[in-house]
């Protein structure tokens, strides 16, 4: 995982901990207020959002305490891998397009940043300028010229 990828999740983990877990039990302490718990809706989904948020720290906590953080900085060399920024060309349609590989919970296709466990991902790891990566496609194979690699 990248530095910059770990620090969404420890912002999400103290916003978790810190403000939605003391909201929640609010909610869980004013519903009981009204009455009978076995029909109170209001109970039932402050009890279930409740779940959710402890389920979701707990998540991230062992997300982050497991975490491998990277330093990009001090990654180069030409062949791809976790860090690279991968140039290709889609070999049917000459479209070229630069992604980086990053963890798996870093991963936004709308930031060009793909998980090297994603299928494009795993067919780029270990190729080099001008090889080809093939990946199979919901809607068929496609292929992918390596045009560049980078780490800064």
């Amino acid at each position: 995982m990248t530095a910059e990828g770990l620090e969404p999740l420890k912002v999400e983990l103290h916003q978790l901990k810190a403000v939605e877990r003391y909201a929640v039990i609010k909610a869980i302490a004013e519903a009981r207020e009204h009455g009978d718990l076995s029909e109170n809706a209001e109970y039932h989904a402050a009890r279930e959002r409740q779940s959710f948020i402890e389920g979701r720290i707990s998540e991230l906590e062992d997300i982050i305490s497991r975490a491998d953080v990277i330093d990009l900085s001090k990654l180069s060399g030409t062949t791809v891998r976790f860090g690279a920024k991968v140039t290709v060309s889609d070999i049917d349609s000459d479209e070229e397009i630069t992604y980086q590989l990053v963890g798996p919970y870093e991963a936004d296709l709308k930031k060009h940043k793909i998980s090297v466990q994603s299928p494009l991902g795993r067919a780029l790891i270990g190729k080099t300028v001008g090889d080809t990566a093939e990946v199979t496609a919901p809607g068929g194979g496609k292929a992918y010229e390596v045009l560049g690699v980078k780490f800064k």
